[in-house]
């Protein structure tokens, strides 16, 4: 009964207030600690005094304390984000209608721009989809080509506002020779330029030699890989490489939907939406044939991202053996530290003060200092974490934005009782020293 009590009452805390409860309890044995070994005493003054005589020196070992516990914490938020933001870059693909393969590639191509070749779905399967009374929008996604480092997409312009919405800058391209680019894409509105066949270091520079592309607009930031890519309509993609333009004679100088099967050259993907979220499951159901395949990249992710769930075990178990590292390497300083002390101690000790008091002496300073460079390396993880994540959306186009939040300070909080009851060693060591010999060293 007891326990089926706690139990109720845990679960029914809010989020947060398990979270701050965790943190004190894992804080509580440094606390408890702290209580009972300067009950009665107060060393604090002559602490200060032992800290500001070495100042330099305990100042280093602060820092030592600061970086290996803001890496330790940097470490696992970082983890964190990185899941945060590839999720966040799926967010607008609902549903991707593609020729049957491996969803993971064709995840990565369709969101996250990685050059694949794969078979195209034809005109009569493309019609068959964007006809279907469920779909709001069918918007064709062709890729292939690359202006330097930015990949050239055909679509539509109802995918560019499902993308972006408002536009940042400019206006919506119009004509088969207009491109809307992302918004970290290096060209102003109004330049001019060529695309590259193919994608990387395999693309022909010169293959479209002749096809002039201007910007007219430019995508607010969508912070996943689509920020460096740019937009034009899948006509003009469709014209560089010589095939028909979707659209029948009649139509000439027409882009965007209502295609024509008989002039539609084919498309690697198509993203699919629809207005009700079960319809996006029926469709799933539907366009899964012998000649496509529907996924939703969202949950093809969340696989991922449950296949490597055990890269965050791995992660999180280096970075609680660092910290038993670092709280070993504390041990060995702290001994180190005390026999600088070793003669005023022995001093105190000889004019007749309590064993106890010495021991809160030794104890108190030890835990100053791991309280110090604790508090100091959640400072050094949240730089850390701003850091890497700059470096990290930079190599990936995928906005990355960890913050430190309770999982870090719980492992901060762990390591401080943890290391403040190790520092009872060395307060222990400080007592079985000889205090003649000290007076002498």
């Amino acid at each position: 009964m007891v326990s089926e009590f706690w139990s109720e009452f845990w679960y029914g805390l809010p989020v947060v207030a398990q979270d701050a409860l965790w943190f004190v309890l894992l804080l509580l044995p440094a606390l408890l600690a702290g209580v009972a070994v300067v009950w009665s005493y107060r060393p604090f003054s002559l602490v200060r005094a032992m800290i500001w005589r070495y100042r330099w020196t305990n100042a280093l070992f602060v820092l030592l304390i600061a970086v290996s516990v803001g890496l330790g914490v940097g470490l696992i938020a970082q983890e964190r984000g990185i899941r945060k933001g590839t999720a966040r870059a799926a967010e607008k693909f609902d549903l991707v209608v593609t020729a049957p393969g491996s969803e993971v590639q064709m995840m990565l191509a369709t969101v996250y721009l990685q050059p694949v070749d794969v078979p195209l779905i034809d005109g009569a399967t493309y019609d068959e989809i964007a006809t279907n009374e469920d779909v709001a929008l069918a918007a064709p996604i062709a890729y292939g080509d690359s202006y330097r480092d930015s990949s050239v997409v055909g679509t539509t312009a109802a995918f560019v506002t499902h993308l972006s919405g408002d536009l940042a800058e400019g206006r919506m391209f119009a004509t088969i020779e207009e491109a809307v680019v992302g918004a970290r894409v290096p060209l102003d509105v109004g330049a001019l330029f060529t695309p590259s066949h193919g994608v990387g270091d395999g693309a022909e520079e010169h293959a479209h030699d002749g096809v002039s592309l201007r910007v007219v607009g430019r995508m607010a930031p969508t912070g996943n890989p689509w920020d460096k890519a740019i937009l034009v309509p899948v006509e003009s993609v469709w014209k560089v490489h010589g095939l028909p333009l979707g659209h029948g004679p009649e139509r000439e100088g027409q882009i965007g939907p209502p295609f024509d099967p008989d002039y539609f050259p084919g498309t690697p993907a198509i993203l699919v939406r629809a207005d009700q979220l079960w319809a996006n499951y029926a469709l799933r159901s539907e366009f899964t044939t012998e000649r496509t395949m529907a996924f939703f990249p969202g949950a093809v992710l969340s696989q991922l991202h449950g296949l490597l769930g055990d890269v965050r075990q791995v992660m999180s178990v280096m970075a609680v053996v660092t910290q038993l590292l670092v709280a070993a390497g504390v041990l060995a300083g702290l001994a180190v530290l005390i026999r600088l002390y070793a003669r005023r101690l022995a001093l105190l000790r000889a004019l007749g003060a309590p064993d106890r008091f010495v021991f809160s002496v030794v104890w108190t300073y030890a835990a100053t200092l791991i309280g110090a460079g604790a508090v100091l390396g959640i400072g050094v993880g949240l730089a850390a974490v701003g850091i890497i994540s700059r470096i990290v959306t930079a190599r990936t186009d995928i906005l990355v934005e960890a913050t430190l939040g309770w999982p870090e300070f719980h492992l901060v909080a762990g390591f401080v009782s943890l290391t403040v009851l190790i520092a009872l060693l060395p307060a222990f060591g400080a007592l079985s020293r000889d205090v003649i010999t000290d007076l002498r060293s």
